[in-house]
């Protein structure tokens, strides 16, 4: 159950039944999926996580709530220290000022936490229409990735049909996103990760070429695929030991994307690099990006939802865990044994 609301105030101890009015909020919502997106230690704290049946359920008159079974996470969300900051049900009740949501709407909520909880609230502008098309399991995972993707590629990096792109990390939950994003939006894609196993979902995605980094050498493998002129874009989730090669395979004009740390490490890196190359490092902050551009983070929404409504991209759902066995999905997070999006299902 998912409570939506309006404003901070939690003082209401019922979601208003009333239909929607003209000064509405959205009252609660019954969570259907949920991915498992970060942690920090197991044991008792996330035991604890798990353990609790609802968060905040005294909502305020612009809340919903919300009804789920499927829950989603990455690597790098757990080392973020979040767990459930995403989850896709159907509203089940509304606030009286709720505007935006009704009951029975299917939704994705993506708000900072809640998401494995059997009721959350959560604010009315914090949750999105679900695309009929995917499934709640799908959709409990793709608000955070994708559109964190779209915006570093078209915002920041301006990508254009005809360019080569790297994706360090190409199997996780942002990686295997970037790469489906750059091949709808017309570019080369090369798909680095450490397994085959998990190049194999990179291929199935689209990529075009891929490097196993635990077994080539990046710098090398990239000049060879592109007949020594580098590439244009590299979109980079991992850090770490891996990104002054990334680096160091940038053509000119380059533009090198700052997603995350995934691996542990900042990376220093040489900015005589930029120099010789005239490329550009680029920070991607989408959290941030939301709050200060509102209406192009909205325009993004409308086409990556468009996108999934005509199939243009389709969201891989790998590793799917009921609930009882979070412990084997965060395990399978930490081990890295994951591939894209790990789901929980209540």
């Amino acid at each position: 159950m998912l409570m939506i609301f309006a404003d901070m105030a939690l003082t209401v101890p019922e979601p208003d039944p009333r239909p929607v009015g003209p000064t509405g909020r959205v009252g609660s919502v019954d969570r259907v999926a949920c991915p498992v997106t970060a942690g920090v230690g197991g044991g008792e704290e996330l035991r604890q996580c798990f353990e609790d049946d609802h968060f905040g359920t005294q909502a305020a008159p612009d809340a919903a709530k919300l009804q789920a079974d499927h829950a989603g996470s990455d690597h790098a969300q757990l080392l973020r220290h979040r767990f459930d900051v995403e989850c896709a049900g159907v509203v089940e009740a509304i606030g009286s000022d709720v505007t935006r949501w009704k009951v029975g709407d299917e939704v994705i909520h993506s708000a900072g936490s809640g998401g494995f909880c059997a009721q959350v609230v959560a604010h009315e502008l914090a949750v999105l229409p679900k695309p009929a098309a995917l499934s709640f399991e799908a959709a409990a995972g793709v608000s955070i990735t994708y559109l964190t993707s779209y915006h570093a590629l078209v915002q920041r990096a301006q990508i254009q049909p005809g360019e080569t792109l790297l994706v360090l990390g190409a199997a996780g939950g942002v990686g295997s996103t970037a790469v489906e994003l750059g091949k709808a939006l017309g570019a080369t894609v090369i798909a680095a990760a450490s397994s085959d196993d998990k190049l194999a979902l990179c291929q199935q995605l689209g990529a075009d070429h891929i490097i196993n980094y635990s077994t080539e050498s990046l710098k090398d493998r990239v000049k060879e695929l592109t007949g020594g002129k580098g590439v244009d874009v590299v979109y980079d989730p991992v850090g770490g030991d891996f990104s002054e090669p990334a680096v160091r395979s940038m053509g000119w004009n380059g533009r090198y994307l700052v997603i995350g740390f995934a691996s542990g490490p900042i990376p220093s890196i040489p900015l005589n690099l930029t120099l010789l190359k005239g490329c550009a490092i680029v920070g991607v902050f989408w959290g941030r990006f939301t709050m200060e551009e509102p209406e192009m983070h909205q325009a993004n929404i409308k086409t990556l939802w468009q996108w999934f409504e005509e199939g243009k991209i389709k969201p891989v759902i790998t590793d799917l865990f009921p609930i009882e066995e979070y412990e084997a999905a965060y395990a399978a997070m930490m081990e890295r044994r994951a591939k894209g999006k790990v789901i929980l299902t209540l």
